[in-house]
Parts: C-alpha cells; sequence; structure tokens
C-alpha cells in the first residue's frame, strides 16, 4: 500500500508545530521566563533551542522519512542487521499512549472551562470559590469522562478521514484559528492599563534573578524547557517525517516548526502576564495559572466571560491539535504493525483509548488515595513522570545515538537524508558535539531531572 504524503509544505509545518505546541508549553513557558528573569533567560533558553532541541527534532525526521514506518518499525527498516535498536520502538509506543492517558483529561477540562466560562458559572466568585469549583469539577468523575470520550471520539474521527482530507485539514484549520484568536487576546491584554508592568516582568532582562537562583539552575531550567518543548524522543515527530516528500531538506523545515513553536509560546506570555499585573493577580504557574488564577482575571475584566471564552477556544485548540497529532502516531502503529485499514486501527484505539484514560480522571475522586509519588500527587503525576523524565529523554538519546554512531544507521546515512531536497542543509562539521557533547547534555538533563522532582 502506498504510503500517504500531505497535500502541502504548509500542512507538515503546521502539523508538526501543532504537535510541539502542547498545554504545558503554553503556561508553563511564559512562567518560567519571568521566575528566571525574563529576557535574560529567553536568550539562554534560546541558544539552547538551536543547540539542543533542534538536531534531535532533525535526526527523528529523518529517520520517518527514510523508513517511511512509524516508531513502530521505522528502527526494523534502518538499522543495521541484528542490533537491537528496534526494541525502544515498544516504549516509544507506550510512551504515545501514556501521553494521551493524561493529556485526553486536561483537553477535557478545557472544553468544561469553555462551557462554565460563557455560562457565567464562575461570575461573582471569589478566587477560594474559583478554588473549590475547579477541586469540584475533578471530584466529579463523570463529566470528565464525558469530555474526555469526545476529545477521543473526534479525535480519531479526524485521523480516520485520512491524511490529507481529515489530519491535515483540521491541523491547518486549527492552528490558524489558534494563531488569529491568540493576537486577539494579545491586543486584548497588552492595552489593559497597568499591562505594561507586566510587560516588563516578562520581557525586560533582569539579570538579578539569574544570580538570585544561581546560574547552575537557571541553565538546567532553560535545557529543559527547550527540550521538552519540541515534543521529541517517543516518535510523535518522525510519523510526520514519513508523510512529507523529499522536495526539502529537513534541517530548515525544522527551523520553521521551531520558529513557530517558540513564536505561540511567547505570545502566550503577552496574553497571562500583561493581564495578571493589571488587576494585582500573582502568576502562578501550573495548572492553577490556567483553572484558577485566569478565571478571576476574567471575572474582574469588563466583557469578562467573552474573553475567557475565547481564552478557552484558544487553549482548546492548542490541546487539540496535540491530540489530532499523536492520535496520528498512535494509529499508525496498528497500521505499520498488524496491517489494519486506517478506519479499523481509528475504530479499535478510539475504545482502547478510552479504557486508558480512565485511571487519570478516576485518580482524582475513585483511586485519590493512590498517591504514587508521594503526598499529593496523582495517577496524572506518574503518567506524566514516566512519559516526560524518563521516555522523552531516554528516547531522544537513542534517537541521537542511532544516527551518529556506526552501530546504529550512522551519520552518512542521517546526513544524506536530512539535506535531501532545497533549503537550509544541517551542517555536516558538527558530527564530534552531536557525538560526544550532545549525550552527555541529554543524560545531565534525564538525571536532574529525577533529582530535582525527587528533592
Amino acid at each position: 500500500m502506498k504510503r500517504e504524503t500531505f497535500g502541502s509544505r504548509l500542512g507538515f509545518i503546521l502539523i508538526s508545530a501543532g504537535c510541539a505546541i502542547g498545554l504545558g508549553n503554553i503556561w508553563r513557558f511564559p512562567y518560567v521566563v519571568g521566575a528566571y528573569g525574563g529576557a535574560a533567560f529567553l536568550i539562554i533558553y534560546l541558544i539552547f533551542l538551536v543547540i539542543l532541541g533542534l538536531p534531535i527534532m532533525v535526526m527523528e525526521f529523518s529517520v520517518g522519512r527514510a523508513s517511511q514506518k512509524s516508531v513502530a518499525r521505522s528502527f526494523q527498516s534502518l538499522e543495521p542487521k541484528g542490533s537491537k535498536w528496534h526494541l525502544f520502538s515498544y516504549g516509544a509506543i507506550a510512551g504515545n499512549y501514556l501521553l494521551m492517558m493524561f493529556y485526553t483529561t486536561i483537553a477535557g477540562w478545557m472544553i468544561a472551562y469553555f462551557v462554565k466560562t460563557l455560562s457565567g458559572d464562575f461570575v461573582g466568585l471569589s478566587a477560594a470559590g474559583v478554588q473549590l469549583e475547579f477541586a469540584a469539577m475533578k471530584a466529579d468523575a463523570f463529566p470528565q469522562i464525558g469530555w474526555m470520550v469526545l476529545i477521543t471520539a473526534v479525535g480519531f474521527f479526524v485521523c480516520a478521514l485520512g491524511l490529507q482530507k481529515g489530519v491535515e485539514k483540521v491541523s491547518k484549520f486549527m492552528m490558524t484559528s489558534l494563531l488569529a484568536v491568540m493576537v486577539v487576546l494579545v491586543i486584548r491584554s497588552v492595552t489593559l492599563p497597568g499591562a505594561q508592568a507586566g510587560i516588563a516582568f516578562y520581557l525586560q532582562p533582569n539579570f538579578s534573578k539569574l544570580m538570585e537562583h544561581g546560574l547552575p539552575e537557571v541553565i538546567f531550567a532553560a535545557m529543559g524547557q527547550a527540550f521538552f518543548t519540541l515534543s521529541v524522543g517517543i516518535g510523535s515527530m518522525a510519523i510526520f517525517g514519513s508523510y512529507v516528500s523529499r522536495d526539502r531538506r529537513l534541517f530548515g523545515e525544522s527551523v520553521s516548526i521551531t520558529a513557530l513553536d517558540t513564536s505561540v509560546a511567547l505570545l502566550s506570555g503577552l496574553i497571562i502576564f500583561p493581564a495578571c499585573f493589571a488587576f494585582g493577580v500573582n502568576p502562578g504557574s501550573g495548572p492553577d495559572l490556567i483553572f484558577v488564577t485566569l478565571p478571576n482575571i476574567f471575572n474582574s475584566m469588563a466583557g469578562g466571560q467573552i474573553w475567557g471564552a475565547f481564552f478557552y477556544i484558544f487553549m482548546i485548540f492548542a490541546s487539540f491539535s496535540t491530540v489530532i497529532a499523536v492520535f496520528e502516531n498512535i494509529l499508525s502503529f496498528g497500521m505499520d504493525l498488524f496491517g489494519w485499514s486506517r478506519r479499523k486501527s481509528a475504530l479499535i484505539n478510539t475504545f482502547l483509548m478510552i479504557g486508558l484514560a480512565l485511571p487519570c480522571i478516576l485518580g482524582y475522586n475513585l483511586f485519590s488515595g493512590f498517591q504514587p509519588l508521594g503526598p499529593g500527587t496523582t495517577v496524572l503525576d506518574l503518567e506524566d513522570f514516566i512519559v516526560s523524565n524518563n521516555l522523552l529523554p531516554i528516547g531522544a538519546l537513542i534517537y541521537l545515538l542511532f544516527c551518529v554512531t556506526k552501530y546504529g544507521w550512522g551519520w552518512k546515512g542521517f546526513l544524506a537524508e536530512a539535506n535531501t531536497g532545497s533549503g537550509l542543509a544541517f551542517p555536516s562539521k558538527i558530527r564530534w558535539y552531536c557525538k560526544y557533547v550532545l549525550p552527555f547534555i541529554i543524560i545531565y538533563i534525564l538525571v536532574q531531572g529525577y533529582i530535582v522532582y525527587f528533592s
């Protein structure tokens, strides 16, 4: 059966960027930038994005395009005979399922908050009242299951329609809509009275904060953010490499995807920080920023219900673009491993994913006594820890070593694939860096991630 291909270069860039643009990137990135010195931290982050994230993204795309397979079969197609690189495929497959086991729940929360905001459920509530509303939502399993089922069913339905007619068409609409909504929200946020203080906090270099946290901590934060923002390591990017033509070099395409991902992250900060400072609210971090802090801001804002609804539409597009991208990878596992049709794989995985996602939701109510990583932790925390702190960095290291060592695909094979076509070429002279420096950076992120998490 002939491999499907994208209908356009723009489709490839937007879908790949949609996979990279995740919810954590949108709400975590602005906070990290502000906490570690604004533009001063941003400079360090951008350096690591280029020297750490970009090379691995190019390698993952190259493995996908050369093999014309998902991660379920790509290593088998390219590895030297008798080698065992393909064993990582099982970890990568598990990583994609684990990611969606909690991501579909959070995406469901976005829909729930859009409905709550538009219907005025937060109007008149104090900060404590909004916090209680969030807690009550998590404690009630059935509505969450409904939203999760909706996200899962619609996501796989889009994938079942085909690469061009479903995934590419819908992703193009969502990504362009996301960017349009972002522009509207940025204009509204930066024109609020008192917004200038938030802009200064976010973008004005503050080198004293760099020194306050210590340079090693700041560098690790920049490394971690640069590494995780591009979603490399479990083959969720490789699948799109397998669909792209050989007309363009993959380094130039990766630069475009990285630039779009970073632009969305930067713009999200221009939505959140000016609004927080305009209403005297601590920006906070993590889920509380999206689900507790911002509803309080919308309560205080003229026309807040409408602006709040716009914001959660933006978050729905951001989350659903990632869901569709990873679902496409999951769907391809059934096609590559068992020869299923696209529709059969979508149908089977719809029911499988609904079942697999239930523990995350039930971890906030029925299974709330199960605290796997210590007091206060949930099933979601465990799933996220396995993916973010283990499978992503380990997977990135495997892709890297596979492409640079003679025991894997090798530097010549990788470079020939990456530089096929027109556009920006991957620099051949940095092999020494990719082979001897980059692996140690990834190992450092892996080990330091454990230290930070458990301390």
